[in-house]
């Protein structure tokens, strides 16, 4: 079977991985261009880019593919079976989606019709999820609206970071992709279309997502931590400057009880070797280890805090 595989992220490098060593021919990689990133914005290839070099693939990075001649001649010229998408993050034209004998198929980190869109990892902890997974499903002209061909369920670990768990769920991506796509190739498969009346979204993050909103209870700004990793992060801001909160944890304690529901929205409340402890609403508590104020390095909270002569009662955020 001949392919065309489209993907960008460290996501989509185990599913491109498995269909070389399955012996598929991959005639073809799109991957977006390179990007600046991290803070001195140096340009950084994508993963997939650095996989299809590494393999001798032909690689193709367009700035747009929507109305691209250079697209449509390597589409027509490969004559693909199927194109295979994971994590490409930009949307396929409908041209695309008509060239395939079996179409575009995608591996798409959610239990479809859940969390369609950018970001489904993230929004699945952020949103306090117990559960995720991954769904294999054939492309149409909308928002992972296309019929499921096969879907597995994962749990969501209690501490469980973004990171973390996309790299669970690609490795689920490809295991489910190398099951189901000779089933799809033979006929032995079918789709099921998706009940839209069931659909959520995740949308692509923005800066602003990570804003603490200090009406939120200890676990909601918990699980936006473990969230909003690695970008936008969790953070507010204090003396001018963004601190970002990398790892956290909701606690209990009778003796911090009292002083959390009489305090405002991130008061220090605690201070031992652990971390820091801060009130929420609803006199909840989080626990907080690691800390990264603006322009610095990310570091063990409690150090953040004595470095900024901080102690019990003082807030961390300048927000009201």
């Amino acid at each position: 079977m001949k392919l065309i595989f489209m993907g960008t992220s460290e996501f989509a490098v185990p599913s491109l991985a498995r269909l070389v060593d399955d012996g598929y021919e991959v005639a073809g990689v799109f991957t977006q261009p390179d990007k600046p990133a991290g803070r001195g914005r140096h340009v950084h290839a994508p993963p997939v880019k650095e996989f299809a070099i590494s393999r001798g693939i032909a690689l193709h990075q367009l700035a747009s593919i929507k109305d691209s001649e250079p697209a449509r001649e390597v589409m027509s010229g490969v004559n693909p079976d199927a194109v295979v998408v994971a994590a490409y993050g930009k949307i396929l034209p409908e041209w695309m989606l008509r060239i395939p004998r079996l179409g575009c198929i995608n591996v798409h980190a959610s239990l479809l019709p859940k969390y369609r869109g950018a970001a489904p990892i993230n929004w699945a902890i952020a949103n306090g999820d117990d559960a995720t997974g991954v769904s294999i499903m054939r492309m149409d002209a909308g928002m992972d609206t296309g019929p499921v061909y096969a879907a597995r369920a994962t749990t969501i670990g209690r501490t469980e970071t973004a990171p973390e768990l996309s790299r669970r769920l690609a490795q689920m991506g490809a295991e489910l992709l190398a099951e189901t796509l000779p089933q799809i190739a033979s006929g032995g498969i079918q789709a099921t279309p998706q009940d839209d009346r069931e659909a959520t979204y995740a949308p692509m993050l923005k800066r602003e997502d990570g804003l603490i909103d200090l009406r939120m209870p200890a676990r909601e700004i918990a699980n936006r931590v473990r969230g909003f990793q690695p970008w936008p992060g969790s953070y507010t801001t204090f003396r001018g400057h963004r601190l970002i909160i990398w790892r956290s944890s909701e606690t209990s304690a009778e003796s911090g009880q009292s002083a959390a529901a009489s305090c405002a929205s991130l008061t220090i409340i605690g201070l031992d070797k652990s971390g820091v402890t801060v009130s929420c609403a609803g006199g909840t508590m989080l626990h907080i280890e690691e800390l990264q104020l603006e322009g610095r390095r990310r570091m063990a909270a409690r150090d953040v805090v004595n470095g900024l002569r901080l102690t019990i009662g003082d807030r961390i955020t300048d927000m009201e």
